[in-house]
């Protein structure tokens, strides 16, 4: 008895875990997409605050070593911070499909079956070399 109720439970369990959930709304989506734009420009952000204050600490450091007479090497060069600017959201739009693109010819109305009854050989002769 215990055997089927268990395995009526595990078969229960499955059947919920395979419940399909709804679809997420365009709205859900758009706000999503935005959350995760400014995420990603929330990271930029850091980035080059952390460029900055790594210069400041790079110039504190040389300006130290010169005034206490430590011979100091030229700095490696690296690329100028970058400023991200300020957070604008733009919403991304996605392709068409081929079909709404108007990327192909327009249909013409069929007036006769796609294939026939003649042979390939009388369509498209082969020349003779």
């Amino acid at each position: 008895m215990k055997k089927y109720l268990i395995t009526s439970l595990m078969l229960g369990a499955c059947a919920l875990a395979m419940a399909k959930l709804p679809a997420v709304s365009p709205e859900a989506k758009a706000k999503s997409d935005e959350i995760a734009g400014k995420a990603a420009w929330a990271g930029k952000v850091d980035a080059y605050q952390l460029c900055q204050a790594q210069d400041r600490v790079a110039a504190i450091y040389m300006a130290s070593a010169k005034t206490a007479g430590k011979e100091t090497k030229p700095a490696t060069a690296t690329p100028p911070c970058a400023d991200p600017g300020t957070y604008t959201y733009v919403p991304i739009e996605k392709p068409k499909p081929i079909e709404a693109s108007g990327a192909h010819s327009p249909a013409t109305t069929a007036a006769s079956p796609p294939s026939s009854t003649v042979p390939d050989a009388v369509l498209n002769p082969a020349k003779k070399p």
